[in-house]
Order: C-alpha cells, then structure tokens, then sequence
C-alpha cells in the first residue's frame, strides 16, 4: 500500500466529511416519509399529505440562493464552516418547533416549520457539498464522496426507520427532539473540522457570486459536453430507480415485506459497501477509467430487473438483483461525486455544486413522470432493457472526453481571480 494511498484512511479532512454527510442527510426524512408518517397516524386527509410533498421544493431550488454562501462570510468560523453552523442552529430550531405542533392541532404551523427545516438543510447541503469540495485534496475525492454517501444514508436510516420505532415507543414530539439533539454532532464536527490547506478569494460582490461561476463553467473547454456528461452520467440509473418499487410490488408479486428486507435492507447495504468499494478503486485508479468501469457496472445492473421481470417472482433473483443494482449504483455515485468535485473552482463552489448537483437531477426530472408510459408500452421487461441503452450516451461521453476527465481529476483548482 503506497504513502498516499493509505494516508488516504487517515486523513482528519475525509473523516469530518463523513460525519458532516451524517449531518446533511438527518432532516431530510423528517420532512418527508417521517413526516408522513406522523401526518397518516394522526388521522390527517390523503389530500392533505400529498400537499406536504411540497415542503421538499427547497432541496430543488437551492442553486438560487446558493451565490449568497459564496460571496459573504459569517463572523465565526469561516465561509464553509461558519455557514455550516449558522444553517445547523436553523435545524436545531426548525425541528424542536415541528415538535411542538403536533398534525390534529396546528397542521399549518406544522407545515411552516417543516418548510424552514427543509430550507436551512437544502442551505446546510450547499455548505457541506463546497466544504467537502475545497477541503479533500485530489486523491482524496473518491474516498470523500465515499464516506460522504456512507454517513448520508445512515443518517436517513436513524431519522427513517429509529425515528419511527422512537416515536411508537415514546411519542412523536420526543423523537423529534432526539432528531433535533443529533444535530449537536454536526455542529461540533463544524467547529473542528480542518479548514481547507489552500483557501480560496471570497468573490468581490454578489454580481461576481452569481455570474462568475456560470462564466467559469461555461467559458472552460469543452464546456457543453462536460455539462451533458454531468447530466447522463446517471441518468440511465436514475430512470430505472423511478419505478423499481412498483415493479417489484406490481410488476413481479412481492410483498411489502419481501420489498422492504430486500429491496431497502439489503439494498441499502448494498449501496453503501459500493459507495465504500469505488472510493476505496478510486484512490487507486484514474478518473476516467472509475467512471467508465462503475458506469458500466450501473448499466449492467439496469438488466438484472429485465431478467427477474422475465423470470417472474423469484427470491434469489430478487437478492442479486437488487444486490447488483445497489452496489453498482453506490460505485457509480462515488465515481460522479468525485467528477462533480473536480469541476467546481474553490472560490464559488457552493454555487457550482449546487449547479451541478441541479442539472444531474434535471433528466430524471423531465423523463422520470414518462417512465409510466414506457411500462405500459414496453411491459417491465422493454422498460428495463431500454434503461440500459439510455445510460449508454453517458459512457459514450465517458470515452470521448477520456483525456478531459483525466486532466480533471488530476488538476486542483486555483482560486479565480474575481
């Protein structure tokens, strides 16, 4: 094992990466399935709950106010660091208040509050992403995307599935104090955290903040086709993922059960040891090469759901499938995370990031609600093979920019000149 690659595992940067991705994906369920949950035990109408998918928007839209983390820097502790505070004190907040109005009582106080805590974490998401971008050096990205998914998903786990088994034992309000308690980890890993070993200008003004970060993007060579790749990367992972739970329920006969210990526990598992295996195989490999073996692995695995569909209802063809898909999905999200990373200038990569993170959900969006229409012309069998041709223009793109991509990892960014 080289010096630079097991230095790697050591490194205090990587590690508050993981324990900060802890912090970014705690709220997010609270304001969606756990919330939901709270809203359907206590009796509220379906109607109702379907409007509280709205509280989700903020996560969508954060690029808009993403330029006001980059151009103005907190009294304390710093851009990244002093943001990251602030917007945790904002969820400390946000979810002690949804605590105190409980759904047959205050449903739209309930609502407001849900709302601020989804804004302060969209807000803690932009802060974390450019900390994790400015702080890991180069042959640290892959293990840092990595670690950051792994303490992610964990944390929806413990604001997921312990919140629900917290709240049935010791009532709603109390769990979501526990909730809001956790966040002290986040908070103390922002206070100690490393500051990054090459800091970046602070943009002059606002105007600088939003306009030059787009001119950065799109003045780079090639700049359009990085963009696309942005895009397509996981596009083909991503349609197949909008209806993979229908399927399994619909489209083959398993039962809720069988789908949540496969499909969420083995899954979830899965994903996180692939998330762990590509940053560890990136470490070691170049760029390109990462992005082009786990993006074939993602759309390889689109076809295991074309086999089982085929099959029919089938345990042990349900474990690989959804074990395969998982562990490809987690490598390839390593792999584009890292990419993600290597494209944003340090100066504004808040807004970058954000940026980016909008235009790789931007495909899913458009085509995700004709992934129904495809099913019912192609029957889940077509619908899964042609996923895996949609993620074959991305790889396309993996192989055309192979030198770009390289050249990528392997440059650290220099602050702009703002």
């Amino acid at each position: 094992m080289s010096p630079t690659y097991s230095a790697v595992f050591r490194s205090p940067r990587v590690a508050a990466v993981l324990i900060l991705g802890f912090s970014s994906g705690l709220p997010l369920a609270l304001t969606g399935s756990t919330l939901q949950a709270w809203l359907s035990v206590s009796g509220i109408e379906v109607a109702t709950i379907a409007w509280f998918s709205w509280v989700g928007m903020p996560y969508a839209l954060k690029f808009i106010w993403a330029p006001l983390m980059d151009r103005y820097v907190p009294p304390l502790l710093g851009r990244r660091r002093g943001w990251m505070l602030v917007s945790q004190l904002a969820l400390v907040l946000g979810i002690f208040t949804m605590a105190y109005f409980p759904p047959g009582d205050s449903i739209w106080m309930l609502g407001c509050a849900a709302l601020w805590v989804a804004f302060a974490s969209a807000s803690q998401d932009i802060v974390i992403d450019a900390y994790r971008t400015d702080v890991l050096r180069p042959e640290e990205r892959g293990m840092g995307a990595a670690v950051g998914v792994f303490g992610y998903r964990i944390a929806m786990l413990v604001s997921g599935a312990a919140a629900l088994i917290l709240a049935d034992q010791i009532g709603w309000r109390t769990a979501y104090f526990v909730m809001a308690a956790l966040m002290g980890v986040g908070m103390l890993t922002a206070w100690f955290a490393p500051e990054p070993e090459a800091p970046s200008e602070v943009p002059k003004s606002l105007s600088d903040a939003i306009f030059h970060p787009l001119k950065d993007l799109f003045t780079r060579r090639d700049a359009l086709w990085l963009l696309a790749l942005v895009m397509l990367y996981k596009f083909g992972d991503a349609l197949a993922g909008t209806l993979t739970t229908a399927f399994l329920i619909r489209g083959v006969g398993f039962t809720p059960t069988d789908v949540g210990v496969v499909n969420k526990g083995l899954g979830l598992a899965a994903l996180l040891f692939g998330a762990l295996a590509g940053g560890t195989l990136l470490a070691r490999m170049s760029l390109y090469r990462a992005m082009l073996v786990f993006g074939v692995l993602q759309a390889v695995s689109n076809l295991s759901f074309s086999w089982l569909a085929l099959a029919g209802k089938n345990y042990p063809l349900l474990v690989f499938a959804v074990g395969f898909e998982n562990l490809a999905s987690g490598m390839g999200t390593a792999a584009f995370v890292a990419f993600a990373m290597a494209l944003c200038n340090h100066s504004f990569s808040a807004t970058q990031y954000a940026l980016l993170s909008a235009i790789a959900s931007l495909g899913r969006i458009l085509f995700g609600p004709a992934a129904g229409w495809m099913v019912q012309g192609l029957g889940w069998d077509g619908f899964f093979v042609l996923t895996f041709f949609a993620a074959l223009p991305g790889l396309a793109l993996v192989w055309w920019m192979r030198a770009t991509i390289d050249a990528i990892g392997q440059n650290v960014m220099k602050p702009a000149q703002t």
